[in-house]
């Protein structure tokens, strides 16, 4: 089958310029080749160039808005001081530091969970560490179920800040406080939770009255007198009646509505429930302080930072951010002695410890 002159020409040419022959391999190929691919070079260099072009567009926007809100800042703080604390106020509240910390600890509660699902690990089974992080993270967010709510309906975004600004101690989670902030919280919500201690103590010897044996009643009124007093027990005295804790009228579910009352101030629970749901929680919460002391006996005293030393005395009843780091370490130390010493029968007497030890710790002990 002949071919064309035009695909002979294109055989040939494929072929190289041997197979021209002696007159037409002097034939030069036409840089054909050359074009597209310079093209291709230009079209990937074009999108990197754009790409730097906008990063540093956006950087100088970024910086040129930072001077202006500094400017802004250093004016209002000049001219309108009173202005100038409640936006500072809201900056501090709305700041990318609180969001970033509670995202992190969200990432963390999600490895937490995972580990636990995958492992089918119980919430007792977990380390110190992951235990307390879980407990903390469910306070925070039955807190934040209130400020949630209010922000449903249509532009109530307002509303909710002015909310945030008078009341930030009852609407806003610990990421949110400031370092001044959370010492001054922490100091109003232990005087709210001491001004229950008398009550609880007094509702004690009243309980102690009804118990049959004489001699643990003996034991147990000389030892709220004691506290009445002004004295600190000693741990001895606690543990020689725990037996009065488990089977008597000192058990939790069967103190009155008034003591349970008190008592669930202390652990910073709502007294406004029923009776059934007061003791039930009390319960759940002094059970979930005792799986904590047992976790953190494995983990050691001495792997606490200061944060964390301080953190776990005040869960347990004492205003630690006045005291040193070591009244922590011996107060922490002589609580764990305690937990673990006593069963789950006995949470009665762990609850009425918060009480018992922190009333006079920064008095000297007789």
């Amino acid at each position: 089958m002949a071919l064309s002159r035009a695909a002979a020409r294109g055989v040939l040419w494929r072929l190289g310029p041997a197979a021209l022959g002696p007159r037409r391999g002097r034939m030069e190929p036409l840089p054909v080749l050359e074009a597209p691919r310079c093209q291709v070079f230009r079209s990937q260099e074009r999108p990197l160039s754009s790409r730097a072009t906008s990063r540093a567009l956006v950087a100088a926007v970024a910086a040129m808005a930072r001077r202006v809100n500094a400017r802004y800042e250093r004016y209002l703080e000049r001219s309108f001081p009173r202005f100038y604390v409640l936006y500072s106020t809201f900056t501090s509240v709305l700041c990318p530091t609180g969001i970033q910390a509670l995202f992190l600890e969200v990432k963390e509660i999600g490895r937490i969970r995972f580990r636990m699902s995958r492992q089918r690990l119980k919430v007792q089974q977990l380390p110190y560490r992951d235990m307390e992080r879980l407990r903390q993270f469910r306070r925070d967010a039955l807190k934040a179920i209130p400020i949630g709510i209010i922000a449903i309906p249509p532009f109530a975004n307002f509303l909710v800040i002015v909310l945030m600004y008078f009341f930030p101690r009852q609407l806003l989670i610990r990421y949110f406080w400031t370092p001044q902030q959370q010492l001054e919280f922490l100091d109003v919500y232990d005087s709210i939770r001491r001004d229950s201690y008398p009550g609880v103590v007094q509702s004690l010897a009243l309980a102690a009255q009804s118990l049959p044996e004489p001699r643990p009643r003996e034991l147990l009124q000389q030892l709220c007198s004691q506290v009445q007093g002004g004295a600190r027990p000693r741990l001895a005295q606690l543990l020689a009646v725990r037996s009065l804790f488990s089977g008597s009228p000192l058990v939790l579910n069967r103190l009155q509505v008034d003591h349970v009352r008190a008592l669930s101030q202390v652990l910073f629970l709502t007294p406004h429930l029923p009776a059934v749901l007061l003791r039930h929680r009390l319960l759940s919460h002094i059970l979930e302080i005792r799986h904590l002391d047992r976790a953190l006996l494995r983990l050691g005293l001495g792997q606490l930072s200061e944060e964390e030393l301080r953190a776990a005395c005040y869960l347990r009843g004492l205003n630690s951010t006045h005291l040193g780091r070591a009244e922590c370490w011996a107060w922490l130390e002589q609580w764990l002695q305690l937990s673990c010493e006593l069963q789950a029968s006995e949470a009665s007497l762990l609850a009425h410890s918060m009480v018992l030890l922190s009333l006079n710790y920064s008095r000297p002990s007789e």
